[in-house]
């Protein structure tokens, strides 16, 4: 069934809006700008109404259907992110787009080809698309799927490593990877900000872990954000963007077109004679896609 429901068009794509963290606005924390947004799948199923990704992921990677349908929810993700892009001049302002990726999907020979041709045939541009894969996918991979992910960012496409912390915390690997950003894990956050479940030990870890990424030129992006006080804590120890109830949940494609068209576009940034391009995780903030949210 999954096979034909991939070849009739069933499934369709949430987003979830992914805000920085900079300060807070006169609405409060929902205010803050949203750079990105991450790609969620549903499955429009005939006889069981929508379908979230834990009913049908494990047996896509089961069946071998992950490919397929990856691929097709990387397309359907990256032609919405190019018509947000149209509503800006010159794209400025526009929200990246993050997408999922399995470790099955990174071990297909022709994997950088086809974000090639996707990017090419939607005419999105490498650097709004983000590609995430979690912490335990990323260090498991072999030395092809490695080549794959160097060749992805060498396109210019965004490398993240999703649930950032909930795997084998190998940081020796952070040196090596092609990755531009680190998703935290919501498990961090959740007592973050919380007078009464305050766990002061764990914000030491979310502000060392926030150090180290920065001190790599990685940005960092926490997840699950429900309340004022953590996108608050957050904001202290210098994360850099995030995602959550707190700000939205997931979202249609219309709703964030009409957000796009109610927010003013940003300033033109100059960039003034010999002054560098920011590097690796210090570049214009990135949109994910087969997640299991």
């Amino acid at each position: 069934m999954l096979p034909g429901a991939v070849e009739q068009d069933q499934f369709t794509v949430v987003y979830q809006p992914i805000v920085t963290l900079g300060g807070r606005s006169g609405a409060g924390w929902p205010g803050g700008a949203m750079v990105g947004v991450e790609a969620l799948v549903r499955w429009r199923h005939p006889r069981f109404g929508v379908l979230t990704p834990e009913a049908f992921i494990g047996l896509a990677e089961e069946t071998g259907q992950i490919v397929p349908l990856g691929r097709r929810v990387l397309e359907l993700a990256c032609r919405q992110a190019a018509e947000w892009r149209e509503l800006r001049p010159d794209g400025a302002g526009a929200p990246y787009v993050s997408v999922n990726l399995t470790a099955r999907q990174t071990r297909e020979a022709d994997l950088v080809d086809q974000v090639a041709r996707i990017l090419d045939e939607t005419g999105l541009p490498a650097q709004m698309l983000q590609l995430e894969l979690t912490e335990s996918e990323m260090m498991s991979t072999a030395d092809e799927p490695m080549r794959a992910l160097d060749g992805l960012a060498a396109m210019g496409v965004r490398i993240a490593i999703d649930d950032f912390g909930t795997g084998y915390s190998n940081l020796a690997y952070l040196r090596r990877l092609p990755v531009h950003t680190l998703k935290l894990a919501g498990p961090f956050v959740d007592d973050f900000g919380s007078a009464r479940r305050h766990d002061p030990d764990g914000e030491k870890i979310v502000r060392m872990l926030v150090e180290l990424a920065h001190s790599l030129r990685l940005t960092v992006t926490a997840e699950g954000v429900e309340t004022a006080d953590q996108a608050e804590r957050l904001c202290q120890v210098d994360c850099d963007s995030a995602q959550g109830y707190l700000f939205a949940r997931p979202l249609p494609p219309g709703e964030i077109t009409r957000r796009l068209r109610a927010a003013p576009a940003p300033a033109p940034v100059t960039v003034l004679p010999g002054t560098e391009l920011p590097e690796r995780g210090q570049s214009v903030l990135l949109p994910h896609v087969l997640s299991r949210k």
